[in-house]
């Protein structure tokens, strides 16, 4: 198993709302320049993820994009999830799940319980880390908050 580039930058991408943004709606400009990521690989990204339920966005000169859900209520898990869809180890587990036939041995292979108990339990690693864990390990880290230009005002 090998996460796709979409769940990688998806994750990054909604870290970098949570961190720099907080509520406030974040630009995919901005995060594209912060994290490396293409702007128009950005917007294909949060697309999976409006329909993810994980982001919303507000057309506009101060529109942007936001997360539908608290730091705290958003896991890794979800993100993958968004982007990549079910998660497992191996591919006959998924087929096992839906009630097809995944391969000639499936339900006869030891081997299968195996991946579905690493997968069970790399699930549920993935679902307890939620976006406000990774802001609280980047302040730790001593990482700069950027604040947004459009929204400071100078007097």
């Amino acid at each position: 198993m090998k996460l796709s580039t979409k769940s990688r930058y998806g994750l990054r991408a909604i870290f970098d709302m949570a961190y720099h943004a907080g509520t406030l709606p974040a630009q995919i400009k901005d995060i594209s320049r912060r994290q490396n990521i293409s702007p128009r690989y950005l917007e294909q990204i949060f697309q999976d993820l409006k329909k993810g339920g994980l982001l919303k966005s507000r057309r506009g000169p101060q529109g942007g994009y936001t997360l539908a859900r608290k730091p705290h209520e958003i896991s890794v898990m979800d993100v993958i999830h968004a982007t990549e869809g079910e998660m497992a180890l191996v591919d006959c587990i998924k087929t096992a799940k839906r009630g097809k036939k995944g391969c000639e041995f499936d339900n006869q292979c030891i081997t299968q319980q195996v991946w579905a108990e690493a997968s069970r339990k790399l699930n549920e690693y993935l679902g307890s880390i939620t976006i406000k864990d990774l802001c609280d390990k980047g302040r730790e880290m001593g990482l700069e908050k950027e604040l947004d230009h459009r929204f400071m005002y100078f007097i």
